[in-house]
């Protein structure tokens, strides 16, 4: 797929001639013409072009709001969020003076109006997307949830409305059918996503979600050459390779990703936001050199917005933790703390992190310590909405042992954070990669053996013995991975302080179960996880998975064949 010239940027340069109202055609053709501007690099000329007409259109202020959301999800700076939540509203607003003055009883709406709804439920939708942003709690989605309700239910009635018999095509009904497949896909992958308890609560109040019929209309969205194309292909890429990593168990499909890629990638070559994707599908396939390239690229093609470079220096910090290269991870760590607001408390954790893994002698060109820089972490704190970030709370807890004038050290803390961010599904697939991590937990299991005993070491050979049998799991080592596994739960009331390990262990018990097609003992592990178990660190992020796993078992069990619904 490409773009026609649709998407082309026109001879004129922000033609900001004050008409009263512009045709829809003609806005939607700007627009695009701005976005084309956006996906080549040119971010500041594309914000221009479009900010003259932010009051009187609403594809313009939607589109100005999109962007500088774009830069708040990449950034995660409060002051970003905030921004854009504000420019979000405004353009909802704009977008209201376009609406009927009616219901959808009345099914006489012209064209403009139709596309006044699509526009308004989706500046709602993405108010929502800024709420999870926020904070990952499961109160952020039903609070997120409730706010959008009339965002849901005008989704569900445009989609009726493009069923129905007697609806007219307009002159951009494959515009106005985009964002209803946008929204209706959004919805339903975001909802099917979550966790039982919080899923409950939101069918209570008229939701409902089915993951693959969200993809399948978020696909055919993505396949046209319309305004919402790019927005339903952003967010196939972003479950793809985040989402359903982070949140899930890995379940992704990176074929599809690279196929949903390549065609932008080939009219923008150096566009920012798809070296950046082809660097993470590159990360799943475990090709870390690659990567490495692709992100590099990605810093090297554009100035304007650093952001891009931020998000590439995260990858990259992991790309190297991947490899070992603890220097290098830690140099980007620290280029982190630097020059990007997110979580200073997280940088400075990781970097204290990264130099634990160093010699004494190894560590005196950093001029830092680890001992200091763990000791920053909790002042470093912040809230964004008045929430703290649950990466930032954990880092803190962790970071709590070193505030004593004798601390007792973490066991390799960069191989601890790096399976809260999933990262040992992507070093599975390489043999190399997760024989070299497991030979650095071995090393870790051989300090604790000879250290004196501690109020710590039970929770410390419990996290060893997880990360021990995730690797063992990886390289088929299945009987020696579950009896790690095993021997955390066996360890439970003995452990004082990382009380999130027994549900992980109990979650990375029932996925092996599944692997080995003991399925209904596997569910039995995941439910209990589930069930059983509450205020431990990354609570939402595990729930996430454990739901992502419960999915999969029932995939399973109906031999991959889902029904598709008519309706959202």
């Amino acid at each position: 797929m490409s773009f026609n010239t649709g998407w082309r940027r026109s001879g004129k340069k922000n033609d900001c001639k004050g008409s009263q109202k512009s045709d829809l055609s003609v806005a939607l053709e700007d627009c695009m013409a701005a976005l084309d501007l956006f996906l080549r690099n040119d971010f500041e000329e594309a914000l221009s072009r479009l900010h003259c007409r932010i009051k009187d259109s609403m594809y313009h202020a939607l589109t100005y709001a999109t962007i500088l959301e774009m830069q708040a999800m990449m950034t995660f700076d409060p002051e970003h969020i905030l921004a854009a939540g504000n420019t979000m509203k405004e353009a909802q607003a704009v977008c209201q003076r376009f609406r009927k003055k009616s219901t959808f009883s009345n099914r006489n709406f012209t064209e403009e109006e139709l596309h006044a709804e699509v526009c308004y439920a989706e500046c709602l939708l993405q108010r929502a997307a800024l709420t999870f942003l926020q904070d990952e709690s499961m109160i952020s989605f039903i609070k997120g949830g409730i706010k959008v309700r009339n965002s849901y239910q005008t989704y569900k009635e445009l989609h009726t409305v493009l069923q129905s018999s007697t609806y007219v095509h307009g002159d951009n009904h494959g515009h106005f059918e985009g964002g209803v497949k946008l929204g209706v896909g959004a919805f339903n992958l975001m909802i099917s996503m979550l966790p039982t308890r919080t899923l409950r609560l939101l069918e209570f109040v008229g939701f409902s979600g089915n993951k693959e019929f969200g993809l399948q209309q978020l696909t055919e969205g993505s396949a046209g050459q319309t305004f919402r194309s790019f927005l339903c292909n952003m967010l196939l890429l972003c479950y793809h390779t985040f989402m359903s990593f982070i949140l899930g168990t890995g379940e992704g499909d990176v074929e599809d990703a690279e196929k949903l890629l390549q065609p932008y990638l080939k009219q923008y070559p150096k566009g920012s936001i798809f070296l950046f994707f082809a660097g993470r599908i590159e990360v799943i396939k475990g090709n870390l050199d690659a990567a490495i390239e692709r992100f590099e690229e990605c810093c090297e093609a554009q100035q304007q917005w650093k952001q891009f470079h931020h998000m590439c220096y995260w990858e990259l910090m992991w790309c190297f933790t991947y490899k070992r290269h603890w220097k290098m991870a830690y140099f980007y760590a620290d280029l982190l703390s630097k020059e990007n607001a997110w979580s200073k408390a997280t940088y400075a954790y990781m970097k204290g992190a990264y130099l634990s893994m160093l010699t004494r002698e190894e560590c005196q060109p950093f001029r830092e310590s680890e001992v200091v820089l763990f000791r920053q972490v909790h002042g470093l704190k912040q809230k964004i909405a008045g929430k703290s970030l649950p990466t930032e709370k954990f880092a803190i807890r962790k970071a709590r042992r070193y505030l004593t004038e004798n601390p007792i050290t973490l066991p390799a803390p960069p191989l601890e954070m790096m399976y809260i961010w999933n990262g040992y599904t992507v070093i599975g697939k390489h043999k190399d990669l997760t024989e070299g991590m497991l030979k650095t937990l071995d090393e870790a299991q051989a300090k604790l053996d000879n250290s004196p005993r501690t109020e710590f070491s039970i929770d410390d050979q419990c996290l060893v013995s997880l990360l021990r049998g995730l690797c063992l799991k990886h390289l088929g080592h299945q009987e020696e991975a579950e009896a790690y596994f095993t021997l955390v739960l066996c360890n439970e009331t003995q452990i004082k302080f990382d009380h999130y390990l027994v549900p992980n262990a109990l979650l990375e018990h029932g996925l092996l179960c599944l692997e080995q097609g003991r399925k209904e003992e596997g569910i039995k592990l995941l439910e209990t996880a589930k069930q059983n178990y509450k205020n431990y660190s990354m609570e939402s992020r595990t729930h996430f998975r454990i739901q992502a796993a419960l999915h999969k078992a029932k995939a399973t069990g109906e031999n991959g064949i889902h029904t598709m619904p008519s309706s959202p």
